[in-house]
């Protein structure tokens, strides 16, 4: 009997010491790289002239061609035509979705906010509109626009629309104030063959831009001083400020000319920076590589 409990006994004392078994835990599986990105199919651009286009807004027809040259499926319109194109827009964009570039002249500035309007009832993006000197009647932008240009003439009586967006909207907007340049008028601004070429570069880039983060891009209104050819940024990113960064050392290294940098920030084209303060850099449709945005200067005593 005595065996027996002292056997039990020293069974309990074994099990007691033995360690619990460990629970194993799940490996969590790596969460798998984003799929490469696919270009997009080409767009599809809408021209609208202004009122008595066929005349005053001849320069919506040569951008048309040179878009049609490039590749591109590229139609012009009459601004009166506004809801029945919007309508063919959206039902080629159903049948084969491609981005849809709306580029607008005077009276055709209505055009791009009520067939962004329209699209956006069907929740169809509008990847890229481009008013030239609109009239200033056309409307605000709306949230479903991803990028918005709008180069005009802030004293033209027949455009002069200086569009803005909605509250709340977190696309691209880049706005170009050309009053201070006495050789633009309103029935010549959609003629500039400068401007023509960079509309055709940003259509022919804008299938290959990768998705970016809206949230980044800040809204870019400029007075563009006389005699000065517009660049046409979509939107500026904020860019930290490092030891022996200057107004003009930025503007160098982002390629971006001072004026626009002062601009930009509402600085003196001199002012004094401090590391760790942001600048906004306006830039293009594809962003700049943040390593080359901001170059450490050289050591002391080195060249």
């Amino acid at each position: 009997m005595l065996a027996a409990v002292a056997l039990l006994a020293l069974s309990s004392g074994i099990a007691a010491a033995s360690p619990a078994k460990s629970k194993t835990t799940a490996a969590v599986p790596a969460a798998p790289p984003p799929p490469p990105f696919e270009p997009l199919p080409p767009p599809k651009a809408y021209l609208f002239r202004g009122a008595m286009g066929p005349i005053f807004s001849t320069g919506m027809d040569r951008l048309g061609e040179k878009l049609t040259q490039a590749g591109f499926s590229a139609d012009v319109y009459e601004f009166t035509l506004c809801r029945l194109i919007g309508n063919r827009v959206i039902a080629s964009y159903k049948e084969k979705a491609a981005p849809i570039v709306l580029i607008v002249h005077s009276m055709g500035g209505l055009c791009s906010i009520v067939i962004s309007e329209m699209a956006a009832k069907e929740n169809i993006p509008i990847s890229l509109v481009i008013a030239i000197d609109p009239a200033h009647a056309t409307g605000d932008v709306p949230l479903n626009v991803e990028r918005f240009i709008n180069i005009f003439l802030s004293d033209s009586v027949l455009g002069g629309g200086d569009v803005v967006a909605v509250p709340g909207f977190r696309g691209h907007y880049a706005s170009y104030d050309l009053k201070e340049n006495a050789r633009v008028s309103h029935i010549n601004i959609e003629k500039s063959d400068d401007i023509h070429r960079q509309i055709v570069e940003m259509v022919t880039k804008l299938p290959r831009i990768p998705p970016q983060t809206q949230a980044d891009a800040v809204p870019l209104r400029y007075l563009v001083p006389a005699d000065t050819l517009v660049e046409l940024w979509d939107s500026g990113v904020r860019l930290p400020v490092r030891r022996g960064d200057t107004m003009e050392s930025i503007a160098a290294a982002n390629r971006v000319p001072l004026w626009s940098l002062a601009q930009s920030n509402s600085l003196a084209e001199d002012a004094q920076l401090t590391p760790g303060q942001t600048i906004i850099v306006p830039r293009h449709l594809i962003p700049p590589e943040p390593a080359a945005a901001m170059a450490m200067p050289p050591p002391a005593g080195r060249r």
